[in-house]
């Protein structure tokens, strides 16, 4: 049989429209990120790390000629010119402890709605959990509407799994993705941990992703040596 190869590469996400997989976990938020317009001209979406936030934020502006901007990263010189096309700042619940950094949201806030753009914003939780204390900042994006990526089904986590592992360049078969949607924790984040976990444990093994290896590393410590399959 022949063995695959696993390399210590970096992994390369896919973030095209093509790789994303829709199901109906989140295909409410496919279709409001598709949608021509929004409410106000602004959205905000929300989902645990590693749902989709920012593959659907690159769908977005790849389709509107937006850009995308992480809200750490504002600079208030910037905004004249973010506010000139659509934009998307991501992770704005991560500068709930900079006043000046939401200073610098507030205002391209309102001027890029002022230039007639649109302003998708993102965090994990829903903006009520944002708890930004520029009020005024925290109203407008309440006032935002919402629309949320859940939990994955069945669909949606192999799918997830098969494009971590592509991301990678691994391609193990289809019975390891099958057992660990059937084993591992059902969340975006342990997906992405299970994959790196078993990319890193093949790579110093110089093995194949079994079910086998799979399972070990679900149930044991991947740093201790464990059996053969």
């Amino acid at each position: 049989m022949a063995r695959q190869l696993s390399f210590d590469l970096p992994a390369k996400t896919a973030l095209g429209r093509e790789d994303f997989y829709v199901s109906p976990a989140n295909a409410m938020a496919v279709a409001m990120i598709s949608a021509s317009s929004w409410p106000g001209n602004k959205l905000v979406l929300s989902g645990p790390a590693g749902s989709g936030k920012t593959h659907l934020a690159h769908v977005w502006a790849g389709e509107t000629g937006g850009r995308i901007v992480q809200a750490s990263r504002l600079r208030h010189e910037d905004v004249p010119e973010l506010a000139r096309t659509p934009i998307a700042v991501e992770d704005v619940p991560m500068i709930a402890g900079d006043l000046e950094q939401q200073k610098t949201l507030f205002h391209l806030h309102n001027l890029v709605l002022a230039e007639g753009n649109a302003l998708l914003m993102t965090g994990r939780l829903a903006p009520k959990f944002w708890h930004l204390p520029l009020a005024d900042l925290q109203s407008r994006i309440e006032g935002a509407h919402h629309v949320a990526l859940d939990p994955p089904d069945d669909a949606l986590l192999c799918a997830v799994l098969a494009k971590l592992f592509v991301d990678r360049q691994l391609s193990p078969r289809p019975e390891v993705i099958s057992y660990l949607v059937k084993h591992m924790d059902r969340r975006f984040e342990t997906a992405a941990e299970v994959v790196e976990r078993l990319d890193r444990v093949a790579l110093a093994e110089k093995r194949e992703i079994t079910r086998a290896l799979a399972s070990r590393v679900l149930t044991s410590d991947t740093d201790a040596a464990g059996p053969g399959d």
